[in-house]
């Protein structure tokens, strides 16, 4: 059976997806030990690891272990291979930099306003193409739907869906984002945070930016398949020693149900449930929506230091 045409929209150059992204941390062996525990397939040689997803062969981050404070180093988008070509000339006419020395050195590279490494490759589409579905849970006639506490499968997270970056410019990363990748903005909160969505199909967000004194990695959020799977993520994740968290709640820009691990960086990894989706041929109207009406409809208080940027020492 031949696979369904790649979503594309008409007259739009721009990348399809987030590749991956790589950071460094102080131990290794503690970011082991926690991405194992968030339920992600951890693969180690060395001092680095790379990070996929339970039967997907695609890496979707690398965290590399250099005894230096957490710090961001690049992200990676892709694009159709018969969109690189004006892709790159686009990079290079606002003025192409060499590789990132952490990476594999293909592609196209640019430094967003910020000074964070952006690599530019042609590859296939690895971020969503339609509304993911549920997994619904097996029910069996008289008995309970709800697993033992003790026998429920432990939360393995389908995908990378984004990742949100600090920033000291919201309008100015969304301005370079838009007219160098193709992206769209999705939703914003005046200069606090924005949303931005690929042109080729895309969850509400595959990038977003909130505002801060200095660039760095604010979390990275994983696709899960139920509800219960953010729920039950949040509690695996608590008796695994990870009790520092925000959730389970439901955001309103984007829609989607959420819990946050603090990670031993004071960054955050989400679980994150049935985002909004924007289809290839959909004009997703991006609104400017009040602080106060556009984090979240309904959760716990956040934490006070949920929007600290932790790498603000590490880029002074």
């Amino acid at each position: 059976m031949n696979a369904p045409p790649a979503p594309r929209r008409s007259n739009a150059l721009g990348v399809h997806s987030l590749d991956h992204f790589v950071f460094s941390v102080p131990d290794i062996g503690d970011a082991e030990r926690f991405y194992q525990a968030f339920g992600l397939d951890v693969r180690r040689d060395g001092d680095r690891l790379d990070l996929r997803t339970a039967g997907n062969p695609h890496r979707w981050a690398t965290v590399i272990g250099n005894g230096a404070p957490k710090r961001l180093q690049y992200v990676c988008f892709s694009a159709y291979e018969d969109d690189y070509d004006a892709l790159a000339r686009r990079v290079t006419d606002r003025g192409a930099c060499e590789p990132h020395h952490l990476s594999d050195g293909r592609g196209t590279w640019v430094r967003d306003p910020d000074g964070t490494s952006v690599q530019i490759i042609a590859g296939p589409k690895v971020s969503s193409s339609g509304k993911v579905s549920t997994t619904p849970a097996a029910v069996v006639p008289g008995k309970g739907a709800a697993p033992n506490r003790s026998t429920a499968q432990p939360v393995r997270p389908r995908r990378l869906s984004h990742v949100l970056l600090f920033t000291p410019n919201v309008a100015r990363q969304v301005a370079f984002y838009g007219e160098t990748l193709g992206l769209r903005l999705s939703d914003q909160s005046g200069d606090i945070i924005a949303f931005m969505h690929g042109p080729h199909a895309s969850d509400h967000h595959m990038l977003a930016f909130a505002k801060s004194d200095a660039r760095g990695l604010h979390h990275s959020s994983w696709d899960v398949a139920s509800f219960d799977d953010v729920g039950f993520g949040a509690e695996l994740m608590k008796s695994r020693g990870y009790a520092k968290g925000w959730g389970v709640g439901r955001h309103v820009l984007g829609s989607n149900y959420f819990y946050y691990v603090q990670d031993p960086w004071g960054s955050w990894a989400e679980y994150s449930y049935d985002i909004d989706f924007v289809p290839h041929d959909v004009d997703w109207h991006a609104g400017d929506h009040p602080p106060e009406d556009s984090f979240y409809i309904w959760g716990p208080m956040v934490p006070d230091d949920f929007v600290v940027n932790r790498e603000q020492a590490a880029n002074a």
